[in-house]
């Protein structure tokens, strides 16, 4: 019996020490994690990609520990990443271009490309099976901030198709981003461009109906990507590299899976949102061809992206390629 009781005490003992050492092995890698404020320029299903990535571990496998802040508009987001309140900036690459064009020294840096059309909605009063765009003159639309990519490449549109954004209808610019949708309802607009969950939301309120996909009739476009300040990629180039693989690996789970697949994934992120009516938006987006295959940003997205802003008239001189875009992240990530 003693000999029994002492084979117990001491397979008691190694279990506890083994389960200390346990312990302590996890909170040694919780703290090895690094640290990444990311500012993101809304929080939508249009940036499933991203939320797949987060709910599915990958950051913390690549040895992060992400936070997410909304900073509700491209130019909030840009403020934040200049300002060192944030680590790394996801918006649209035209601020960028605005912040080198200013003058600053330490500017951001875009390392990693993610969405490859719009990813927003013409919404009418009305269902408009047979909608053409000639249709939207002499109306009013509520559109977004001048020189931001959503109203940058609405008006880009409207002139691909013959439509004078200053003259042929009017477009009030005035609500902040992400309060159009709920403007909609008690405005006497005739459209709204809206992102998701907002465009669905209006359809099954009955307050609204998608009647076109800017994605689609916009043709392929740099829509968003990650920058980082020059200075902080060339300190924490590994931390870069971590992150942008944790995103490929989010791509390729989304071009791997079901859209019901993804809508159970990143519900948490959303969880306001009934996992049919995310499925449905995933659809929609996948429809499309909005998310890349990997999160190169080509020189000839960058030079489209330039395009648009020359006629929009946002851009009096061309930023060099090389300047504001690397690639070595993403190839790696990619490979």
């Amino acid at each position: 019996m003693r000999k029994a009781y002492h084979i117990l005490l001491a397979a008691m003992l190694t279990g506890a020490a083994l389960l200390s050492l346990t312990s302590c092995g996890s909170k040694a890698n919780a703290s090895d994690l690094t640290k990444v404020t990311l500012n993101e320029v809304a929080h939508s299903i249009f940036y499933a990609p991203q939320y797949a990535a987060i709910e599915l571990g990958y950051f913390k496998e690549e040895g992060i520990d992400l936070t997410l802040v909304n900073g509700a508009g491209a130019d909030k987001v840009m403020t934040a990443l200049i300002s060192g309140d944030a680590d790394i900036g996801f918006m649209g690459s035209e601020a960028s271009i605005y912040t080198y064009a200013n003058g600053s020294e330490d500017y951001a840096v875009n390392f990693a490309q993610l969405t490859q059309r719009a990813g927003n909605f013409l919404v009418g009063r009305s269902g408009q099976p047979g909608f053409k765009w000639t249709d939207i003159k002499g109306k009013k639309v509520l559109g977004g901030r001048a020189g931001g990519m959503p109203e940058m490449v609405f008006e880009y549109i409207l002139k691909k198709n013959g439509i004078d954004p200053a003259t042929d209808l009017t477009i009030d610019q005035s609500i902040s981003f992400g309060l159009t949708a709920a403007a909609f309802t008690s405005n006497d607009a005739d459209y709204t461009v809206e992102f998701e969950p907002f465009a669905t939301g209006l359809e099954k309120e009955g307050s609204g109906y998608v009647v076109a996909s800017l994605g689609v009739d916009s043709g392929y476009v740099p829509y968003t990507a990650y920058s980082a300040k020059k200075s902080y990629l060339e300190k924490n180039p590994e931390t870069i590299q971590k992150f942008t693989n944790a995103i490929q690996r989010g791509l390729e789970y989304v071009n791997s899976h079901s859209s019901e697949e993804i809508a159970k994934v990143i519900r948490p992120q959303f969880k306001e949102t009934d996992a049919d009516t995310i499925a449905t938006i995933i659809e929609r987006y996948k429809d499309q061809d909005t998310w890349k295959k990997d999160t190169v940003f080509q020189k000839d997205s960058f030079e489209l992206l330039e395009n648009i802003l020359e006629e929009s008239g946002q851009l009096k001189e061309r930023v060099p390629y090389e300047t504001l875009v690397t690639t070595v992240y993403s190839e790696k990530a990619a490979k």
